[in-house]
């Protein structure tokens, strides 16, 4: 078996939010997250509304019908 080709693992924590919400062992010290099964919305069953209103009419505002012509 060959010696010294594997990264030295060092205790790490996962940061969420400034929270730490779990210790495992990583080749950092350290791993900031944004989203975590603790926070995101399939896990804890919350569904958040999402601003989507207006997307369409904005897309449409900026390229028209452009988008729909085909190139010949």
């Amino acid at each position: 078996m060959k010696e010294k080709i594997h990264p030295k693992l060092v205790p790490c924590k996962i940061v969420c939010n400034g929270q730490v919400v779990m210790e495992t062992y990583s080749t950092r010290p350290e791993i900031h997250v944004e989203v975590w099964s603790g926070n995101h919305p399939f896990w804890t069953g919350q569904q958040r509304f999402l601003d989507t209103e207006g997307r369409v009419e904005k897309f449409q505002k900026k390229f028209g019908d452009s988008y729909k012509r085909s190139k010949k």
